[in-house]
């Protein structure tokens, strides 16, 4: 197929962030017209001062084609880079590379590391701690009343989980969830300021000013977990900074660097997913009284499915990034060794060649093979079950003291192509 851009084809340019300030439900429209093509479509790479780009990178937007190209790691590699379009940089890779940028026998080493943290055991012990922190986030709302949904709630829960299994101290947290809003935040004005969207256009300086508010934020989460290295190195506890600390990788102990990354990647996805999906979550059961009327009905039955299609129809993460190690044939498209792709996991969750009526919240849907936790394979979410729970857990709390809880207003959404963001939401009750 000729290496054409999409911009010809029915307007669409995946690469134009001004495609991802349009409407959800106009994004959802052009990526069910890329899925109706007869071949992965090919975009040209947005060209960023002080970023070392390529030519472009194939969109895989069907369920089957995402499915085969994780669950295909020897030809859809993870290396050089899974979480950024162009390679990246040296000086943002050492801050924010990690196993999310590794292919096995390396990745599974280190992946068996830290999900130590994430066992079933572990898991179970953490429920009654959720439980408390749900409790008092309630407790919170009930006395100050109605406010934005991500900060008074969403984004409470995951933060302190994740910082109590990092053995973060509690005066660091708040630093921890400014700087993770900043790293996914690139590109919007109220996170890092610097890359812009169609309004005032990119210019060199913008990007420089954002790159380095996100290089910045990886310095100083990087040395706030170099710090705890050291500590856990004099002092060893239970929290998964001694288990890293305490780590043989190949023969070789983890560098504070790596540590450094590891920590950087733990709290950026533990934090900003699972309060996406939470958020995204009240304002599905808002918009859809009959599926919140289902849910109350009968929770604990009905939670699990709802916890599921919550994830489908959010998908936290937009997509990540795999290069073809060699030439291989997938949905009948040749691709060349040396080809970026992109899986494209919002686009996968809304095949209508999978789900039936794909654009209809429905908590009862089963089977439900959503892929927002990453495709099959050895890069599917780690911390899924720990989300789950989460989810879970936080619900329970909220309708079953606050039953009328409600979004109060349309949200503020992350300007991102790689997050499904929501910044602010209004909510009441």
């Amino acid at each position: 197929m000729a290496a054409t851009t999409a911009r010809t084809e029915r307007g669409i340019d995946l690469s134009d962030l001004a495609f991802w300030a349009r409407p959800p439900h106009e994004r959802e429209a052009a990526f069910a017209a890329l899925r109706a093509r007869e071949h992965p479509q090919f975009f040209r790479e947005l060209k960023l001062p002080f970023i070392r780009g390529g030519p472009g990178y194939y969109a895989l937007v069907r369920h089957a084609d995402v499915v085969a190209a994780s669950r295909t790691p020897e030809v859809f590699s993870s290396e050089p880079c899974a979480n950024s379009i162009a390679d990246m940089p040296g000086y943002l890779a050492r801050y924010f590379g990690s196993m999310i940028n590794m292919d096995d026998p390396r990745h599974a080493r280190l992946r068996r590391i830290v999900s130590r943290a994430f066992t079933p055991r572990v898991l179970a012990k953490l429920e009654e701690d959720l439980r408390a922190e749900a409790v008092r986030i309630v407790d919170d709302v009930l006395a100050d009343g109605p406010g934005d949904f991500v900060t008074d709630v969403a984004a409470r829960l995951p933060v302190r989980v994740i910082c109590d299994m990092m053995g973060i101290p509690e005066q660091d947290r708040p630093m921890v969830y400014d700087r993770t809003n900043i790293i996914l935040g690139l590109g919007d004005p109220e996170y890092a300021g610097g890359i812009r969207f169609a309004r005032d256009g990119i210019t060199r300086t913008g990007v420089l000013y954002g790159l380095t508010k996100v290089m910045t934020a990886g310095y100083e989460l990087n040395h706030l977990a170099m710090k705890l290295a050291r500590r856990r190195r004099r002092d060893p506890g239970d929290d998964l900074v001694s288990a890293l600390v305490r780590a043989n990788v190949d023969g070789e102990a983890l560098t504070d660097q790596e540590i450094g990354s590891f920590f950087i990647l733990l709290v950026v996805a533990g934090n900003e997913t699972t309060r996406n999906a939470m958020t995204h979550g009240l304002k599905l059961l808002t918009d859809n009284p009959e599926q919140r009327a289902l849910l109350l009905e009968d929770f604990e039955g009905r939670i699990g499915g709802a916890v599921e299609e919550i994830v489908r129809m959010a998908t936290p993460v937009i997509q990540f990034r795999r290069t073809v190690t060699r030439d291989h044939e997938l949905n009948g498209h040749r691709f060349r060794a040396g080809d970026k792709v992109l899986l494209f996991y919002n686009s996968a969750n809304r095949d209508e060649t999978v789900f039936d009526a794909p654009d209809v919240f429905d908590i009862t849907r089963s089977p439900n093979p959503h892929v927002g936790f990453g495709g099959p394979g050895p890069h599917f979410c780690l911390g899924a079950n720990l989300a789950r729970r989460e989810i879970t857990v936080m619900f329970r709390e909220l309708f079953g003291r606050l039953p009328g809880i409600r979004a109060a207003g349309e949200p503020d959404r992350l300007y991102s192509n790689f997050i499904n963001g929501i910044k602010h939401l209004p909510f009441t009750f």
